[in-house]
């Protein structure tokens, strides 16, 4: 199964890391170059471990994900539930480390897995597919740390004062 993986450093403290990779609405897409749609399903207002979401890719294609693991500020992980006929498995995690030298700065490290169908194509599929995928990722990493810097996202992203 390949693993894919994009990382960068931040010049924003690990919990504001992480609070802008949660972002949603049109907060989100003014950092994420990979989302024209994405909202909670069933309810759901925040996200948390077990909660599901609806994504529209910029090209069009749909996927139902859920929350396996969210943990502020440290990590978030994420698996496919439903999607594209062509990938049998998609999962991914992102980590938010804060740097040890400079405690301002946070390491985010985005990795995903996958798996494609049918299988007499996999071998194929997934060298494609991994070079699509990671050209992807990296175009979207580099969005996220330009919305580590951007003074709306980061307003949107911090709690309002109580």
């Amino acid at each position: 199964m390949p693993v894919i993986e994009s990382r960068c450093v931040v010049p924003v403290d690990a919990r504001t890391a992480f609070a802008v990779s949660q972002t949603t609405g049109e907060i989100r897409k003014r950092w994420d170059p990979f989302i024209r749609r994405q909202y909670f399903v069933d309810g759901a207002t925040a996200p948390g471990k077990g909660v599901r979401t609806y994504t529209v890719q910029r090209f069009g294609f749909r996927m139902e994900s859920e929350y396996v693991s969210y943990n502020p500020p440290s990590n978030v992980g994420m698996k496919m539930t439903k999607g594209s006929w062509f990938f049998e498995r998609l999962a991914g995690g992102w980590k938010f480390t804060p740097v040890a030298d400079d405690p301002g700065s946070t390491l985010a490290v985005w990795r995903y897995n996958f798996a494609c169908r049918p299988r007499w194509l996999a071998p194929l599929a997934e060298r494609i597919g991994t070079l699509l995928l990671q050209r992807d990722m990296d175009q979207r990493i580099r969005g996220f740390a330009r919305g580590c810097s951007d003074p709306l996202v980061l307003a949107a992203a911090r709690p309002s004062p109580a």
